[in-house]
């Protein structure tokens, strides 16, 4: 079965399916299609095990709905998964990109751009801090910063609207 899955913004689909000794993914690489072992099993300090093509890692998981924060080597990966209809939805809302919300109840650590700013796809929006740990929200696409809706210190709900983008203006 297809899943989509979000990881450092970047979306993936990905196919999952039991194998032997845990489970397999399926991935699409150029023209080809191919296949990684993967597994995780709990580990006896409270850790996690993750073994992905025999390259094991011990990581450590917060989970948030379907939201699984992973720490692993000094760095905080946030994977989303996202259910194919719902992703379906987004991608003809058209106008649902221009509100880059919160992946997370939080609070608001810094801002890196201001109303007016034009934005590239990736760059780096604000900071913000949820469980102790910070996160930096960057931009899913070019465009103009239309409105910043908090200011450093306030705290926020998940999925609350933190800054609308518009599109560029075309010249």
């Amino acid at each position: 079965m297809q899943h989509g899955f979000k990881l450092l913004d970047a979306e993936h689909d990905i196919g999952l399916s039991r194998a032997r000794e845990g489970y397999r993914l399926h991935l699409n690489q150029g023209d080809e299609r191919i296949e990684i072992p993967v597994s995780l099993i709990q580990g006896e300090e409270g850790d996690w095990v993750l073994n992905v093509n025999g390259e094991v890692d011990h990581i450590s998981l917060a989970l948030d709905g379907d939201d699984v924060f992973i720490h692993l080597d000094g760095e905080v990966y946030q994977l989303t998964f996202e259910h194919a209809l719902q992703r379906l939805a987004e991608m003809s809302a058209g106008a649902a990109a221009d509100n880059v919300k919160a992946t997370m109840p939080g609070s608001l650590v810094s801002v890196a751009v201001a109303e007016g700013d034009h934005v590239k796809t990736g760059q780096t929006l604000l900071v913000m801090e949820s469980m102790k740990m910070e996160t930096t929200i960057v931009s899913p696409r070019d465009g103009v910063v239309q409105s910043i809706q908090f200011t450093p210190g306030q705290t926020f709900d998940k999925d609350a609207v933190l800054i609308t983008l518009e599109p560029e203006a075309e010249e």
